[in-house]
């Protein structure tokens, strides 16, 4: 960490010219490595709002946040990079005025922070936000109002983290699973959810045809973990097949092989051992 000369305006001056270079430094590395172009990008807060699902929010008052956890923005996500380093000059004047004013002991206002899960998102503070991190402050005073989502946002590190979280939603509004169920249906690739839904969708149909009458949505989830994903995953386990999918993946793979080499809705040991033996075209 460089000394300070004692003069807050030079002190602030040097503190946003490091950051700026950190900043371009950050994105020729990630060049150079060819790293995921988000990887230093300030999260938007609409875009994961939107991949998760609102449903609600509590404000929280005034607490202090660890700087570690801002990660996002609601509007300024052009103008500082993922450890909010300005991007640009454009904020230049501002940024220094206020750094300069801290290391004069003045007193700052409070930020305004959203909260999802353990990310907070600026709403109003990017520059003190910013200045705090170039400062090493470690923890800020903020006015906190938490959004409940339809999802959790565990897992959220870029902003291509999003898709996956968005079909995820789209996957529990056609199947309406919660709580361990929900949790227990995991894929890698946010298309399969879509792929899973239809294909739970079908099971349901077929199921309203078996027992000759409609059922719901919430029916339809509940039966199909039950009755037809937990003994398909458990014979599958158990005949070790492809321990490396999540259990999702697993079962979609099977549903698919089964159709193809039996042409039968249906399961038993002996199916297992002839999928088990075959030569998938797919593998989960």
């Amino acid at each position: 960490m460089a000394r300070d000369t004692g003069f807050p305006d030079a002190d602030a001056e040097n503190d946003f010219s490091r950051q700026r270079r950190r900043a371009e430094l950050a994105r020729l590395a990630a060049w150079f490595t060819r790293q995921p172009a988000d990887v230093n990008t300030v999260l938007p807060f609409d875009e994961v709002v939107a991949a998760l699902g609102r449903t609600g929010e509590t404000a929280l008052g005034l607490v202090v946040v660890k700087v570690s956890t801002i990660v996002g923005s609601v509007d300024r996500t052009r103008d500082f990079d993922r450890l909010f380093r300005p991007t640009s000059a454009r904020v230049r004047a501002r940024w220094q005025r206020l750094a300069a004013a801290q290391r004069r002991g003045e007193a700052m206002p409070p930020i305004v922070l959203y909260r999802i899960g353990d990310m907070h998102f600026v709403v109003d503070g990017h520059h003190r936000v910013s200045i705090a991190i170039a400062r090493h402050i470690e923890t800020i005073d903020a006015y906190v109002t938490e959004i409940h989502t339809r999802i959790s946002p565990e897992g959220i590190h870029g902003v291509s983290d999003l898709a996956l979280k968005d079909h995820r939603r789209l996957f529990l509004s056609r199947v309406p699973l919660r709580g361990k169920q929900a949790e227990a249906i995991t894929v890698t690739d946010p298309f399969d959810y879509a792929e899973l839904a239809e294909n739970v969708e079908a099971w349901g149909f077929r199921l309203s045809q078996e027992v000759g009458e409609f059922l719901g949505r919430d029916e339809v989830a509940r039966r199909w973990f039950g009755e037809e994903f937990l003994p398909v995953v458990r014979m599958a386990r158990r005949a070790e097949i492809s321990p490396e999918a999540t259990d999702a993946e697993l079962y979609m793979w099977l549903a698919c092989e089964r159709y193809r080499l039996v042409r039968r809705h249906v399961w038993d040991e002996s199916i297992i051992d002839e999928l088990r033996t075959a030569a998938p075209r797919r593998r989960p």
